[in-house]
């Protein structure tokens, strides 16, 4: 059964999601302020977000804790090539990796989260912070992706 945490998680993305639907593709290739990723990059960097919270999720709750390296945003967005590919791809591709992500975090038991996490050289949080800080991650880049 799921904790209330994954419950709170999966209303976030179900959220979140619902707010991508609702951006108009003629912003995809826009970029949020001048100089910045185009919301089509945005929406990448989000799914490359899901693919490492994923693994580091997913190793904290087998092993009970975490320790990996942080990613190199701007080189995996351009190594993905989202720019290139339609808004309705992109869309698809968000809501099948944070379904995943999601029943990931399903099936995360509760004393896990506990688990000690390290990411890069940032100071040690638990999972729980991360599960927390990934929705609130989420929302910061729906706010650039909306122009707020």
């Amino acid at each position: 059964m799921a904790t209330p945490l994954a419950a709170r998680f999966r209303a976030e993305l179900k959220a979140v999601h619902e707010a991508l639907l609702a951006i108009p593709p003629e912003l995809a290739d826009t970029p949020w302020r001048k100089g910045g990723w185009t919301r089509k990059q945005i929406v990448g960097h989000l799914l490359d977000s899901a693919a490492n919270n994923r693994q580091r999720f997913v190793r904290a709750a087998i092993d009970g804790s975490f320790t990996g390296p942080d990613y190199a945003q701007a080189a995996w967005v351009e190594a993905h090539g989202y720019a290139g590919q339609s808004w309705p791809t992109l869309l698809r591709w968000w809501e099948t990796e944070h379904e995943i992500l999601a029943a990931a975090v399903d099936h995360i038991a509760e004393e896990r989260m506990e688990s000690c996490c390290i990411v890069g050289q940032n100071a040690p949080v638990t999972l729980q912070f991360l599960v927390e800080d990934y929705c609130m991650h989420q929302r910061w880049h729906l706010a650039q992706l909306a122009g707020t």
